[in-house]
């Protein structure tokens, strides 16, 4: 009887799920920060799609984890590194079934760590903006229906737009990391993709968590320079700021239910299918139209159980 009344739903069709793809596992490994989220090889990350794609989730953000790393993130826009393997292997199979959305970054291809290039000891935005064009056109090449650049370094979807158009690729969207907060919940995720800064932090070009005004303007920002969907990340500590970006934009607004606070709830200790509906439920309710979620393919394969256990 409460679904008479509930006006929050949860559905495949506004989920993305995350893999992480590499060339040293055998099928899969699973990752000792996230328990139940595994590197995949790419042969195994087709049988993970498929077994996706049986309960409903079709969309699916790309991670690379490469080994090869040099001071210009050369392999991750090289046409033999793993996510643009991925990529052409994933459109060679599936053809249009599935939307394939590839992360735009260099953390996890650089000996530094950091997500833009290094020069005298500094982060260069203006080389590293070359780079992640370079990036989102060798993965728009492969098949990827959108982009979506992490680096947070600025005008870098104004140069990717550029990029993109002029290479021909205006088809391809670009789903913008426009409110990536400096966050602790990400530690799990460094380790997953070994892309940890090797000196310093991420503070000079990721958002102070205590600042609002500051991550509203970096999404309307990214809005202006031409991004098709914006994105709040981590979700469980900016719910408010998911509301607020929410009441300011016309374009789709994704929310990123981050690695910390996956591994955070599972290891918990708290009833996992019950806190599970209750975070990704809260997460929707602030106003996100789409939730990228480790918990995912774990949601929809039990959805109707679950939903039961609480006597809907």
């Amino acid at each position: 009887m409460l679904n008479l009344v509930s006006n929050v739903y949860l559905s495949p069709a506004n989920f993305i799920y995350p893999i992480f793809v590499s060339e040293n596992v055998n099928q899969r490994e699973e990752i000792a920060s996230m328990p139940g989220i595994y590197r995949f090889s790419i042969d195994g990350m087709l049988k993970e799609v498929e077994e996706c794609l049986n309960i409903g989730i079709s969309n699916f953000l790309l991670f690379g984890v490469e080994s090869r790393k040099d001071e210009s993130g050369y392999w991750a826009y090289h046409e033999d590194g793993i996510v643009p393997k991925a990529i052409r292997k994933l459109r060679e199979v599936y053809e249009d079934q599935i939307g394939i959305f590839t992360d735009v970054c260099i953390c996890q291809y650089t000996t530094s760590g950091h997500c833009g290039i290094i020069v005298n000891g500094r982060i260069d935005n203006d080389r590293t903006l070359e780079v992640l064009s370079r990036i989102s056109v060798v993965y728009a090449s492969m098949g990827a229906d959108f982009v979506c650049p992490s680096s947070m370094m600025d005008y870098q979807v104004k140069a990717i737009r550029r990029a993109l158009d002029e290479n021909g690729f205006n088809m391809v969207g670009i789903m913008s990391y426009s409110t990536k907060f400096n966050s602790a919940f990400y530690g799990p995720f460094r380790s997953a993709a070994d892309s940890a800064p090797k000196f310093g932090d991420r503070s000079s070009y990721q958002l102070d968590y205590r600042n609002s005004e500051s991550a509203i303007l970096e999404t309307l920002k990214d809005v202006e320079e031409g991004a098709d969907i914006v994105m709040v990340k981590p979700a469980l500590a900016y719910l408010d700021i998911i509301s607020k970006i929410k009441e300011r934009i016309l374009i789709p607004l994704a929310a990123y239910n981050v690695s910390g606070e996956y591994t955070m709830i599972i290891r918990s200790g708290l009833d996992l299918d019950r806190t599970i509906l209750e975070v990704l439920y809260s997460i929707k309710r602030a106003g996100a139209d789409i939730i990228i979620s480790y918990f995912a393919k774990y949601l929809f394969s039990r959805m109707k159980e679950m939903l039961f256990d609480r006597g809907n």
